[in-house]
């Protein structure tokens, strides 16, 4: 069973203040071009001022030094510990998408960092969900057949009406290539049981566009 999405986001933030740490403030992050780890850090920082404030939280977020990942960890826990409450009493979905960026972005610093994330995160499923959602959603804007998604974290059709493909991938690589973090050269090289090409467009979608290479 999937994990209440603000337990989640705790799980995902803790995790997140395992890896950035002041010694590595200044690595750049190869999946948000132009953003260090302390960039990406103050990010989530921000993403959580602005939803606790818009479910009214008299927490605020606090100045602090935007360079210093320890301040801004000890900001995002902070803020944290008011606005995962506020958000369990929202409903069970309504941190979804802060757990999709916060996961992504716990997965680009895996990347900038070569430390392997942990295969059975528990934040896989519900994110991916997710993920498959805003894809499906652009597929029908491209009004394309839909497509069934297979993969050991779970099977989805992306699309209204018979299914035309199939997408087979890892959990990770699923999860990277909707996301924005894949080439169409990667996205390609998955395993599609058939000419995937018309599909590739859709994988741009919300605020993801995948890189060049």
């Amino acid at each position: 069973m999937t994990a209440p999405d603000h337990l989640l986001y705790r799980q995902v933030r803790l995790d997140i203040g395992l890896l950035a740490t002041r010694r590595v403030a200044a690595v750049p992050v190869p999946a948000c071009p132009e953003w260090t780890v302390a960039d990406l850090v103050d990010h989530l920082v921000e993403v959580a001022g602005n939803v606790s404030a818009r479910l009214g939280s008299p927490a605020g977020t606090a100045l602090y030094d935007r360079a210093d990942v320890d301040l801004a960890l000890a900001e995002w826990d902070r803020v944290s510990r008011v606005l995962e409450p506020l958000v369990e009493l929202e409903g069970p979905r309504s941190a979804a998408r802060m757990v999709m960026d916060a996961f992504t972005h716990l997965l680009d610093l895996h990347a900038a960092l070569d430390v392997p994330p942990d295969p059975e995160h528990p934040a896989y499923p519900s994110t991916l969900d997710l993920l498959v959602g805003g894809f499906s959603a652009t597929v029908r804007a491209h009004d394309l057949p839909a497509v069934r998604i297979e993969s050991p974290g779970g099977t989805w059709t992306a699309g209204d009406g018979p299914v035309e493909r199939t997408l087979r991938a890892g959990t990770h690589d699923l999860h990277r290539s909707l996301s924005g973090r894949r080439s169409h050269a990667d996205i390609a090289a998955l395993d599609w049981d058939g000419p995937h090409e018309p599909w590739l467009p859709a994988f741009t979608w919300g605020p993801f566009t995948p890189p060049s290479h």
